[in-house]
């Protein structure tokens, strides 16, 4: 799906188009309370869509930047607002604890203010495939191995989205499109050293152990859909630097939907839609 509004052509504030009926949502790393959670984009992004089911899939709130210094404007106050609302509306709202709010675990299986928290769930699309859906960071073997350096890792990775934001607003003065060098070196890296390949090759070995279709899950900040495994392998992204999320529509496809734009400019915002599944 793809929709825009040339706000040049207009006499006048136009009303946007009615939010996106979605079967079901599932957002992952989030990262409330750092100051790299693109907030301004999330909060436009959930206002043009509505689903049956929201999945949280983990690290929705940042609690390792929190404990080193508290941030928490306004922004994320609405964003969890949101939430609540289409708790009390009637969606469904799971929240799956990730590695970053891993504190929310000993709260498994409670409510809070009509959302849900479980450690993993499964998931029905509408054609009968089942799906596990967990954040990912248990079969994330790096993270395992240099645990005690995750925290300065993460302080590192925040300076660089720093820098990486300073470098996108000079792209936009000279009329450039957003592009994220950080995404980019970390897919390198990251495939050199058969990383991304290691972790869902993990998670597709969890789905044939529950025997289940497929799995969805976040932790690695990078948005697929494809069955190279034997399984379908879904990751939801993140909403730190590709702005991204899954959606299962109305007749069960799976797409990515990746959301485009600064807020102030978002009468000229583009969401598009992505179907990668097979």
């Amino acid at each position: 799906m793809r929709f825009a509004l040339d706000a040049s052509q207009a006499d006048g504030p136009r009303p946007m188009p009615p939010p996106r009926k979605l079967r079901a949502l599932f957002l992952s790393d989030i990262h409330l309370g750092s100051r790299a959670c693109r907030s301004d984009r999330l909060i436009e992004f959930l206002r043009r869509h509505r689903a049956d089911v929201i999945y949280l899939v983990g690290d929705i709130v940042d609690g390792w930047r929190l404990r080193a210094n508290w941030y928490w404007p306004a922004a994320h106050d609405e964003i969890l607002r949101e939430l609540l609302c289409a708790a009390q509306r009637g969606v469904r709202v799971i929240y799956i604890p990730g590695n970053h709010d891993e504190f929310l675990r000993d709260y498994c299986g409670t409510h809070f203010a009509g959302i849900e928290v479980v450690d993993s769930t499964v998931h029905t699309a509408a054609d009968g495939r089942r799906y596990i859906v967990v954040h990912g960071d248990r079969f994330d073997r790096l993270i395992h191995r240099t645990r005690r350096l995750a925290p300065i890792a993460h302080r590192a990775n925040l300076t660089v989205i720093a820098v990486n934001s300073g470098f996108n607003r000079m792209r936009r003065l000279l009329g450039l499109p957003w592009w994220s060098p950080l995404q980019w070196a970390k897919h390198k890296f990251k495939t050199a050293s058969s990383y991304l390949g290691d972790f869902e090759r993990s998670l597709a070995e969890l789905a044939h152990q529950q025997a289940v279709d497929g799995v969805i899950c976040g932790h690695v900040h990078h948005a697929a859909i494809h069955e190279e495994f034997g399984i379908r392998y879904i990751n939801c992204g993140d909403w730190v630097e590709s702005c991204t999320a899954v959606a299962e529509c109305q007749d069960g496809r799976f797409e990515i939907l990746r959301c485009f734009g600064e807020t102030r400019r978002s009468a000229q915002a583009l969401i598009t839609g992505e179907a990668r599944a097979a």
